[in-house]
């Protein structure tokens, strides 16, 4: 008997092929809906987009579907706070962006216009005939500037911050709790020492013997210095500390590939390093722009008002479009609210834009 003849009988004793659906029922059948079918005691479940047959399983309870209340009940704490605090401020400032002459106490307006927008961008007066230019000449300005300065240099002083941290094994719990601690301080009390060392007589004119007006009644640009520092200062903590854990998670063998090609420690950060840290620098990137452009702590915590001459300041030089918000929100709230509004459309693009950009340079 051949090798052949062998097979041959061996194959008959095979068990036949298993059918599929489609060759199962090949009869016509009716289109289903995904669920359970009360009538045949049945749980459906399509098996695909196109597909218009069903999966049927007897005798199965869908425990999913029983307990979705029990979802929903866990979140509701959630889904409330959210709702309270959240979309309805959200909606009601949009709403009151829109109305002419609201009172802040009462709840009144007078019409709904799109006013506000033209009157905080300087292009129409007010019913009293007044011009508002502080907004458009100081308060977005001075947030751009904020914005395009710091976010930057924060983001890149935290990358080689955290590089050098992580290379450090000695006293490198002790530096990280040191650099964190700016974080954990209170802004009002930072803002206070940050006047007395630019104060005239401070430390920053002792060391390079000038008399430099800094803070209290200092020119608009002058005193732009100490606030960038400011922030800057501040933000770098959290940067660091999320950096820091990014490069702990990166594979060692990376760097020894590189250190056994003898690369320089420029490529090495920037081949290796920056392309494994992108999720977390676009993180950081993101919530640093929307930060930089709600930024108002500072400018209270070094002026303690919305000029250099504090609160008695005539001349609102150092304003940003949130300080405006607060400036404007009980004597005229429909300004603030547009102002708002304008901020969060500004927040929205500039956060998609980074996203857009971000699908080519970010490594997951």
């Amino acid at each position: 008997m051949g090798i052949s003849s062998l097979f041959k009988k061996k194959s008959l004793t095979e068990q036949p092929p298993t059918l599929g659906v489609n060759e199962l029922f090949a009869e016509e059948r009716p289109q289903y809906e995904e669920g359970y079918d009360k009538e045949k005691d049945v749980i459906i479940r399509m098996v695909g987009k196109k597909s218009d047959k069903a999966y049927q399983t007897r005798g199965i309870e869908d425990v999913g579907a029983k307990n979705n209340w029990k979802g929903w009940l866990y979140l509701a704490p959630v889904i409330i706070l959210v709702a309270v605090f959240l979309i309805y401020p959200l909606v009601n400032t949009i709403f009151i962006a829109f109305t002419s002459n609201y009172k802040y106490a009462s709840g009144e307006f007078d019409g709904l216009t799109l006013t506000n927008f033209t009157y905080i961008l300087g292009l129409t007066a007010s019913s009293t005939g007044a011009v508002e230019k502080d907004f458009v000449n100081y308060a977005l300005p001075n947030t751009f500037l904020v914005v395009i300065i710091t976010v930057p240099v924060s983001t890149m002083l935290s990358l080689l911050i955290a590089v050098a941290l992580n290379s450090i094994k000695w006293f490198q719990k002790i530096l990280q709790t040191i650099f964190f601690l700016p974080y954990v301080t209170n802004t009002i009390a930072v803002g206070m020492v940050f006047s007395v060392i630019f104060d005239k007589s401070g430390v920053i004119n002792f060391l390079f013997g000038t008399e430099t007006t800094w803070i209290y009644g200092a020119d608009r640009w002058t005193a732009m210095v100490p606030l960038m520092l400011y922030i800057v200062w501040g933000s770098i903590p959290f940067k660091i500390l999320v950096l820091l854990s990014g490069l702990q998670g990166i594979d060692k063998q990376y760097y020894q590939a590189a250190q056994i090609d003898a690369a320089p420690k420029s490529k090495v950060l920037f081949k290796i390093t920056v392309p494994l840290l992108s999720p977390q620098i676009l993180y950081l990137l993101i919530t640093s722009f929307i930060g930089a452009w709600k930024e108002y702590t500072a400018v209270v915590g070094l002026f303690n008002g919305p000029g250099t001459l504090g609160k008695s300041s005539t001349d609102k030089n150092m304003l940003t479009v949130v300080y405006y918000v607060y400036d404007n929100l009980q004597t005229n709230t429909s300004s603030a609210a547009a102002a708002a509004v304008l901020l969060f459309v500004i927040i929205l693009v500039f956060t998609a834009l980074q996203f857009w950009a971000s699908k080519k340079r970010v490594h997951y």
